[in-house]
């Protein structure tokens, strides 16, 4: 599977105006393929690309790490979810994943044989907080992360950090309550602020979240992920309110991202010279047909997909479509939340999978179905019409959302 993640970089002094830097990281399984695909489209010449363009592969720490309790590395939230019967389909757990903690050497050797110039990882916070605030520093995750950038930039791969790729410590969840609890802004900051501190020397491109549109769905919606909490109606959760809990974590991981840019910007930026963003999972949308209905349908399903994460952050606000169907179910930023808002980020990255059409449900009688409710913005979508997909299947992509990358012949947990 190809994970393409396409940076945009916007210009601050103009929140209206984005210039489009396009720089893929793809997953090592298929690289090198695309690789030199590209390389005869373009009559062998590489020189066709721009200078700065950017080659590189894509990791998550529970998906690639393994050594899950290892070197005083604390349990995270998918450690525990992945532990318990029935919500993996294989019974498969990040335990071992595919050994990256201790064979990150030989996985830098194969990118360098790739052709590859960069490198997205994220770092497990449970490594470096093993219990978050409540426990100190591991020095030995704090080691070997130091190790694994000083590897790259040693092989000249440009390191791309994400600071958190779903998963979290669990105390913070046992605690907090996760992403439904305000105080993991501040949990999140101190975290970060470790990160920019020890590794922001190297490390110049730095992503706050991966995909929390994804996040929050799946976790606070229809439990499929860690913490696991919704309603009756949208999964199978012992506890949860998948009409109200989506919307208050996506707001505590909107104003901790705002957070930890703001501490970056004031004290690091200028010193280490990097830049901040943050990376959503992004699908193109196509009304299901050429009604005025589907048109606004599709693009109120952006609004209640992508849109939901973006306009607060370069806006401030939430988009008018969600205030207008939702009323007091979203929560409102305040005067100090629009302030910290404003300019929070340097790009935004786009993790592309898959389309769909999208069909009104405000005006049109619709089938149950993803989208169709209230709180998804009464939009049903739908890969299909007229029992025709919109694009060609990808056979071994089960499931748009889940990737299952093998390295070294090893598997990785995918939720079931």
């Amino acid at each position: 599977m190809v994970s393409n993640l396409g940076f945009t970089a916007m210009n601050m002094s103009c929140l209206h105006k984005v210039f489009f830097l396009l720089r893929f990281l793809l997953s090592i399984v298929s690289v090198s393929c695309l690789i030199e695909t590209l390389k005869q489209n373009l009559g062998g010449d590489p020189s066709l690309f721009p200078s700065n363009f950017l080659f590189g592969t894509a990791s998550s720490s529970y998906q690639f790490e393994g050594a899950f309790l290892n070197d005083g590395k604390g349990l995270n939230n998918w450690d525990v979810f992945s532990h318990e019967p029935g919500n993996i389909r294989d019974g498969s757990t990040g335990d071992i994943a595919v050994d990256h903690y201790h064979r990150y050497l030989e996985d830098i050797d194969l990118m360098v044989s790739l052709g590859v110039n960069a490198y997205r990882f994220s770092i497990s916070w449970a490594r470096i907080l093993p219990k978050g605030r409540f426990e100190e520093v591991n020095a030995a995750g704090i080691d070997y992360y130091n190790k694994l950038i000083d590897a790259l930039v040693l092989k000249g791969l440009e390191p791309f950090v994400t600071l958190t790729h779903f998963d979290i410590p669990q105390e913070l969840e046992d605690t907090f309550g996760g992403w439904l609890s305000p105080k993991l802004q501040e949990e999140f900051r101190y975290y970060a602020d470790i990160c920019f501190k020890t590794f922001g020397d190297r490390v110049k491109y730095w992503v706050t979240f991966n995909e929390p549109n994804i996040q929050v769905i799946a976790g606070y919606r229809n439990g499929s992920y860690p913490p696991s909490r919704c309603s009756s109606s949208y999964g199978n959760c012992t506890y949860g309110d998948s009409e109200k809990e989506p919307f208050v974590a996506a707001h505590n991981i909107i104003l901790s991202h705002a957070t930890v840019v703001d501490i970056y910007r004031r004290q690091y930026q200028e010193k280490q010279g990097g830049s901040i963003g943050i990376v959503l999972h992004a699908k193109w949308i196509e009304p299901f047909s050429n009604s005025t209905a589907d048109k606004l349908a599709a693009d109120r399903a952006q609004s209640f997909f992508m849109n939901w994460f973006l306009d607060p952050i370069i806006f401030g606000r939430y988009p008018e479509e969600m205030n207008t169907i939702l009323g007091s179910i979203l929560p409102e930023f305040s005067s100090n939340d629009r302030k910290k808002l404003n300019k929070a980020l340097d790009f935004i990255g786009i993790n592309h999978y898959t389309s769909s059409y999208a069909q009104d449900c405000i005006f049109s009688l619709c089938e149950p179905g993803i989208g169709a409710s209230r709180t998804e913005g009464f939009c049903r979508q739908t890969p299909q019409k007229d029992g025709v997909s919109i694009g060609e299947s990808v056979s071994n992509h089960a499931h748009q959302h889940h990737l299952k990358l093998t390295l070294h012949s090893q598997q990785i947990a995918e939720p079931s």
